[in-house]
């Protein structure tokens, strides 16, 4: 999986998980109407940064993933979304946390970047910043999607009746992400979340957190992770991928990088890596995640590992 020039390259994925099968279609057109949407700005020559923001955008107004509208429910039935975004060749980041009343929390974390000398915002706090910097506030309810209140009832009655809740065993995480390498040869990623099923109000998982869910460094590489937050977290693990690129190759830093959370802490993901060469690695270790990549070559996407190599 590779590719010897700076051409621009965009790769995002829509969560690894245990995807059922009669949602799988939805994913795949789902990432790829993203993946093709980012390129085309990379092809104008348009900035990493613009491209992951776009393409996550897209994700997060596709009520199939969760991240925006559509996200998985707290346990009191709201949606709390986090997000974060960084520009590889600058260090500069962007994040949110926890908030309820933004339609698309990457679009805020890109003003954090932007905007403020802080990195990183959370609750009603990145709420009031996004609202200053023109971003419209809405009703959270305005999120909340029927197919998600089933969900969460049939959580919580399962919860009730004692039977054991299988959300952080890994199978049931859809976070959303992208990284990309533009023509002036600089890196970026994003993630976004809903989170997962079920979770305590307040609870911030991986996916805003710089190292964690996601990182960017031009000199090494760009990642984007989904998956179990609280092993991801414990392990850095955006960070410690990426900091193995130069010496690996991204291919390799991401499969050991699922290898090591596993053997770590018996964690379950994914993860998307993108050199500065354009090499890429793709990686996880639930049934599925829904991945697409835009390069020089075309388009490719998949929801199984076979499709990967």
């Amino acid at each position: 999986m590779s590719m010897g020039s700076r051409s621009p390259v965009l790769l995002v994925h829509g969560g690894a998980w245990d995807i059922p099968p009669d949602q799988v279609q939805a994913h795949s057109f789902g990432v790829l109407r993203a993946v093709e949407a980012g390129y085309d700005l990379l092809l104008q020559g348009a900035s990493a940064l613009d491209a992951v923001e776009h393409a996550v955008t897209l994700l997060e107004d596709d009520e199939t993933f969760d991240a925006g509208r559509g996200s998985f429910l707290t346990a009191d039935g709201r949606v709390q979304l986090d997000a974060l975004l960084m520009d590889g060749e600058t260090l500069r980041a962007g994040a949110v946390a926890c908030v309820e009343r933004l339609k698309n929390p990457i679009q805020a974390a890109r003003l954090v970047l932007e905007r403020s000398p802080h990195v990183y915002f959370a609750g009603a706090g990145a709420e009031e910043f996004a609202r200053a910097q023109g971003m419209a506030l809405i009703e959270n309810q305005s999120l909340v999607i029927d197919r998600e209140r089933q969900r969460l009832q049939a959580a919580q009655a399962r919860a009730k009746a004692g039977i054991p809740d299988q959300t952080f065993a890994g199978w049931q995480h859809d976070t959303v992400g992208a990284v990309a390498l533009d023509s002036a040869g600089n890196l970026a990623a994003a993630t976004s979340t809903g989170g997962t099923l079920n979770k305590t109000p307040g609870r911030v998982g991986d996916s805003s957190v710089i190292g964690s869910g996601g990182y960017a460094d031009n000199r090494s590489a760009a990642a984007s992770l989904t998956g179990w937050g609280e092993p991801i977290m414990k392990l850095v693990l955006a960070k410690w991928a990426v900091d193995r690129v130069p010496l690996l190759g991204a291919e390799q830093a991401a499969e050991d990088a699922i290898a090591y959370l596993h053997a770590r802490l018996q964690g379950h993901g994914g993860i998307i890596l993108l050199g500065p060469d354009g090499r890429y690695g793709i990686a996880y270790n639930t049934p599925r995640m829904a991945w697409a990549l835009c390069n020089r070559d075309g388009v490719r996407a998949g929801t199984t590992l076979d499709e990967v190599g």
